[in-house]
């Protein structure tokens, strides 16, 4: 089974952000998250495509990015262009998904649709055979270093139940207070790809964090 580990950078130190990537680049974690926002889809502002383009051109791994804004479609070509390889965007944000979703996919990259703790996972029945994807948010968007929500567990086992029912071969991601503490139970409940961010960048041997977390998924 198919089990990645996506660092996000957001806790990450932005004064020396070459030598994170460089670290992640030589680490065991398999993407780099980045996490865009805008300050009105969630209340907290990040970066766009020209940091992101900075990012690409030092990254030896596919830049896995998520668009936390309204009208992403506005976006997309932008971010695509930047270097993204996987794009996942809201469903709570876009009006015309499936057409999201298939502009994304025909510039030749990951196209991925992420939900937030409200949102249930049968609203995505109709999408799933179109979507590489599923991103769940385990804690409420727009800033790192929040708990975990606890009830996301049961959640992802209905997805996981929903992808299987229709065939779809989306991933699910998972993203928001997630550790060493309960990265297990996760991936039993059927988690691919686990974004974690404050566990690594706020250890103080921020690889060797890594290791630990590729450990336990390595036994799934």
């Amino acid at each position: 089974m198919i089990r990645y580990l996506s660092p996000s950078i957001l806790n990450s130190n932005f004064l020396d952000l070459r030598s994170t990537i460089e670290m992640l680049n030589q680490s065991e974690a398999e993407w780099i998250h980045l996490d865009i926002m805008d300050g009105h889809f969630v209340p907290n502002l990040t970066f766009g495509p020209p940091i992101v383009q900075m990012i690409s051109s030092i990254a030896r791994k596919p830049l896995d990015i998520h668009l936390m804004i309204e009208d992403p479609d506005r976006y997309i070509d932008a971010f695509i262009d930047a270097g993204a390889s996987i794009l996942t965007v809201h469903y709570e944000a876009c009006i015309h998904l499936h057409r999201t979703i298939t502009h994304i996919k025909s510039r030749g990259i990951k196209a991925g649709v992420a939900i937030n703790p409200h949102t249930p996972v049968f609203l995505l029945e109709e999408i799933l055979p179109y979507t590489d994807l599923v991103l769940n948010m385990t804690v409420n968007p727009g800033f790192g270093g929040q708990k975990f929500i606890e009830s996301s567990v049961n959640k992802i086992i209905k997805l996981k139940k929903l992808i299987d029912a229709t065939g779809s071969q989306a991933l699910i991601e998972v993203d928001g207070g997630i550790d060493t503490d309960n990265l297990e139970t996760l991936l039993k409940a059927g988690v691919n790809v686990a974004v974690i961010g404050s566990a690594i960048f706020q250890s103080p041997d921020a690889p060797n964090e890594i290791r630990q977390l590729k450990s336990i998924m390595k036994n799934y």
